[in-house]
């Protein structure tokens, strides 16, 4: 799995930045953490790059755990495509309320001094929504379908609990973004095992590739439209605030949504034949 994880998103960087070559864009500076100069198009690489997670790990477990890929996605062995959108809605409204008040905050304390990048034009803004409309959704199902999916699948292949794989899944997913501080290292954390939490009582993916992809896009849309895309920190930089913040929107969100999915009678156990459904893998 790390192999094929590595090797494909490799084999997209080095395309993409040939791709870059070919159609005339700089590189960045030696010294600085990006490999394109414009920044909308380096987030587009850094993006598709992890979006190759999804034919790696779904290869992956189809070659070698001898079992249909579907089944990290659900216990159904597909993406509901149903729950998906009405997760989506929530996660969209509930993200939104979150940064909406730390964008508050930030304000009330900083003033104008929050307006310290160039915004972009029409044309520029349009384009890059649209860039992190098509991508952004690849990329969080892809970090989900490996921190999420794969890895807690992985340990109750051989643990009778869910919980040793959520956790160790958690903890690699706040590793994987990097040590900005305490404060992003533990929203990180945090988020990631209410998120594990909940994909065991909705028995899916798509909750947590919902509020997952609200927001990522949520951010995304605001550097831009703020001109701060040239801001290399990540959730890993969050500050106190954040994290604060997080403590109640993660549950809330969670908690939600899971007694949503009771209303909606979604599965949460793969059916056996007895019951009617597809059999047990073996």
């Amino acid at each position: 799995m790390a192999g094929l994880l590595a090797a494909g998103m490799v084999a997209v960087l080095l395309l993409g930045m040939t791709a870059a070559f070919m159609y005339g864009t700089q590189f960045a500076p030696e010294e600085g953490e990006r490999l394109l100069a414009d920044p909308l198009a380096d987030e587009a690489l850094g993006l598709l790059s992890l979006a190759v997670g999804i034919p790696a790990v779904m290869l992956g477990v189809r070659w070698c755990g001898s079992r249909p890929a579907g089944t990290l996605l659900s216990v159904t062995g597909r993406l509901r495509w149903h729950w998906l959108g009405l997760c989506s809605g929530l996660a969209f409204a509930v993200m939104a309320l979150n940064m909406g008040g730390l964008a508050l905050w930030d304000w009330l304390a900083n003033g104008d001094e929050i307006f310290t990048g160039e915004a972009p034009g029409p044309g520029r803004l349009v384009a890059g929504l649209t860039v992190f409309l098509v991508i952004v959704p690849f990329q969080a199902a892809a970090e989900e379908l490996v921190f999420r999916g794969w890895v807690p699948q992985f340990f109750g292949g051989f643990l009778s609990s869910p919980w040793p794989g959520v956790v160790v899944g958690s903890v690699l997913f706040a590793l994987a973004h990097g040590f900005g501080g305490w404060s992003g290292f533990l929203l990180l954390l945090y988020s990631a095992l209410w998120w594990g939490w909940l994909v065991e009582r909705t028995g899916g993916l798509e909750a947590v590739i919902a509020v997952h992809t609200a927001n990522n896009l949520l951010a995304y849309g605001i550097a831009l439209a703020l001109g701060q895309l040239a801001d290399t920190g990540t959730a890993a930089d969050a500050p106190w605030q954040a994290l604060l913040a997080e403590l109640v929107t993660a549950p809330a969100y969670c908690l939600l949504v899971a007694r949503l999915a009771k209303k909606r009678g979604i599965t949460a156990r793969r059916p056996t034949v007895r019951d009617g459904g597809m059999p047990r893998l073996v």
